[in-house]
Order: structure tokens, then sequence, then C-alpha cells
């Protein structure tokens, strides 16, 4: 079942066996109110089952450009393209947030980003990569990172 995220009553739906699913949830919700606010872009997740060619994309560049395999389970993922960029997100039972950006048109930005939802440690899999702190409102405090993507996916 498609569920539209709602920043302003977030919900844990679909993010219930998250340790950390209210932080989750918030992160979430954070993501709906830019792609609301910038694109005006209702934000919509279903579950990793129904998700997986969008949750094998993600794994695929992980892999493929980093040679990293995420241990935690996918919970929600959701895919769209906006403005020639193809966007994908996989949220993920750890509390972990990835998504991909990646511009249709050649010489354009291309990139994944992580983001950790709060109270959560860093997963094995990324701690090569120094995470950045920002606050937010709905989230708390969240750290992201990202890396360039450098191959055709």
């Amino acid at each position: 079942m498609t569920y539209v995220v709602d920043f302003t009553n977030v919900s844990t739906v679909g993010l219930e066996s998250s340790p950390v699913a209210d932080a989750l949830a918030g992160l979430r919700a954070n993501e709906a109110r830019y792609f609301k606010n910038k694109y005006n872009l209702e934000f919509t997740t279903e579950p990793a089952k129904k998700a997986k060619k969008t949750i094998d994309w993600v794994s695929t560049i992980l892999d493929k450009e980093r040679g990293i395999v995420i241990a935690s389970p996918p919970l929600e993922a959701t895919e769209f393209e906006v403005e020639g960029i193809r966007w994908a997100y996989v949220f993920y039972e750890s509390g972990l947030s990835i998504n991909a950006l990646y511009t249709l048109a050649d010489a354009g930005k291309r990139a994944v980003g992580f983001k950790l939802s709060d109270g959560m440690e860093v997963p094995e899999e990324l701690s090569g990569f120094k995470f950045a702190r920002q606050k937010s409102k709905l989230a708390g405090t969240i750290r992201g990172s990202y890396f360039v993507i450098k191959n055709e996916y």
C-alpha cells in the first residue's frame, strides 16, 4: 500500500519495526517537506516488498561504485522523476535513509546521499564516511554524507 508522507502530522506508519522509528519518521517527513516546498510534489513511499526494483537500483549503485552492501533490511522505498532528475529513497530498519539523485541528462549531478536518524550508530559499512550534522524540527539532529556517482545506471 502506498503511503503519502504527511510532514505536519508525523507518523511511524511502515517504520514501526525500527528501534528509532520516531526519528526515522521525522527524517522521512523532512524529505517530504523538502519536495513539497521545492517541487510541489507529494512524497509517497511503499513497502520494501513492493519496491524491489527501486531498492535493487540503489543497491547496485552502492555495490558497483563503492562495494557497499547495507546490512539492515529495507522497510520502505520510493522513486520518482522531477525536473529531469531521477530520485530514489530507501528507508532502512536501522534508521538509515539512502537517496540516489541521478540527473538524466549527461553531465548533470549524480550522487548518493546517506542520512542517519537521530539516535542510531553509524553502520559498519559506512564507517569510512565523515558525517556532517544538521538540525531539523522534524527529525532532530540528522547526520549526512554522500558520494558522487561516476558510472551510468
